[in-house]
């Protein structure tokens, strides 16, 4: 039998290496022609690797949660016939290290000490049931019986001792899993520490009153034509964005700290944070300033569906100038977003509430929402933060200014 050589692909321009965040196979398995193999990931883009030809898995490059080089061997198939491609012996695969533990010291029990986590304690049947039922943890039972066995008597001295038995049902836990950060989760992960880290933030919050918008949204809704989205609040936030940018344009900016530059965008590229079973993505609705709302509506349902079926290409992943972040019905009252560098602002949108309003003559119920803003302090001041949100706030509370040129 041949053996042929799969390699790393090129999986993006400019990219020297990739995650391997999942396996489809393992050695030893047949695999067919075109049949995915793996999946790798680079600038939260996941790429899956099919396999060119039939053949046999003889090795596998690396575990979940490694990098591979583009155009290293990531896989070894056996495969009939000539036809083979060659590559150097590989070292031995890599693999993550089983983690050390240090198995406790090898003791007979005693009447008097509880036994050690993961020792099977001696006792009969009954006292097992009767332990389990009261939500007893025999190991912290000294048995008084040969070699240790706890006896009825002694259950009832541990519980006469002040150690009461538990309601039935509830049982103590032990254990511990490892669970290792690989692909978006640790993409996540480490772009949130360098942004706590190097970005000092100041965090706007205001209420902003959207009856007149859901009314309006409502009715779009109820008139609109076959093919067009439902509208939700989204459509209409980045059509008073896209305003507002237009008269403090310093806030659709990306911000390169080591060189001390601000390169201010005149296209606005919204990133809407996107939860996908994978993690949180940020599709990018691109030229929002050029867009309507029904289009806007369309390109952010498009994006939402790709992502959360991990299809979205990393060019709809990337460049955004500008992020959204919204939790939908569980947005709470107030949240602190953490920006998306090299960005200097996002925009977190809360949940709708029914509230009391003061009107000037009494208080009345009113569909109010907040919004939750944070910005590059190192770039823009508490004013133009402020005045930022109360330009979105003046057009969502008066949503018929969204579509008139003032």
């Amino acid at each position: 039998m041949a053996e042929f050589v799969i390699k790393l692909p090129d999986v993006g321009e400019g990219v020297a290496e990739a995650e391997l965040v999942e396996w489809r196979v393992k050695v030893g398995d047949l695999v067919r022609e075109d049949e995915i193999l793996a999946a790798v990931m680079t600038d939260k883009a996941t790429v899956e690797i099919p396999s060119p030809v039939n053949g046999e898995v003889a090795w596998l490059a690396a575990a979940v949660g490694e990098f591979v080089a583009v155009g290293s061997p990531l896989v070894r198939l056996g495969v009939k016939g000539a036809a083979s491609e060659k590559a150097p012996e590989p070292a031995a695969p890599a693999s993550a290290p089983a983690p050390r533990t240090e198995a406790p010291p090898p003791s007979a029990p005693s009447p008097s000490v509880p036994k050690v986590e993961g020792e099977r304690p001696l006792a009969s049947p009954a006292v097992r049931q009767r332990a389990r039922e009261a939500g007893i943890d025999l190991r912290q039972v000294a048995g008084s019986g040969p070699a240790g066995r706890i006896l009825q008597a002694d259950l009832d001295a541990f519980v006469a001792g002040g150690r009461r038995e538990q309601a039935p049902g509830l049982q103590r836990r032990h254990g511990l899993e490892d669970i290792k950060l690989v692909g978006m989760r640790r993409r996540i992960a480490e772009k949130m520490a360098l942004a706590n880290a190097r970005i000092p933030h100041i965090t706007y919050v205001e209420e902003i009153d959207v009856q007149a918008l859901e009314e309006l949204r409502a009715a779009l809704n109820k008139q609109k034509r076959p093919g067009q989205p439902r509208l939700t609040l989204l459509p209409f936030l980045m059509r008073a964005m896209a305003r507002a940018l237009e008269e403090q344009p310093d806030l659709n900016a990306l911000f390169d700290d080591d060189a001390g530059i601000l390169h201010r965008h005149r296209a606005i590229h919204i990133g809407v944070a996107t939860q996908t079973p994978a993690g949180l993505a940020v599709p990018v609705v691109r030229h929002a300033e050029a867009r309507d709302l029904w289009d806007c509506a369309s390109e952010l349902e498009r994006l939402a569906q790709a992502a959360r079926a991990g299809v979205a290409s990393r060019d709809e992943l990337t460049g955004s100038t500008i992020t959204i972040t919204s939790l939908g019905a569980m947005g709470g009252v107030a949240t602190t977003p953490i920006l998306n560098p090299p960005e200097v602002a996002i925009v977190g949108v809360n949940k709708i509430m029914t509230r009391p309003h003061w009107d000037g003559a009494g208080f009345t119920p009113r569909k109010m929402m907040n919004l939750s803003s944070s910005f590059d302090h190192r770039i823009i001041d508490g004013w133009d933060a402020a005045t930022f949100v109360q330009r979105i706030k003046t057009l969502l509370e008066t949503p018929a200014l969204i579509f008139v040129g003032v």
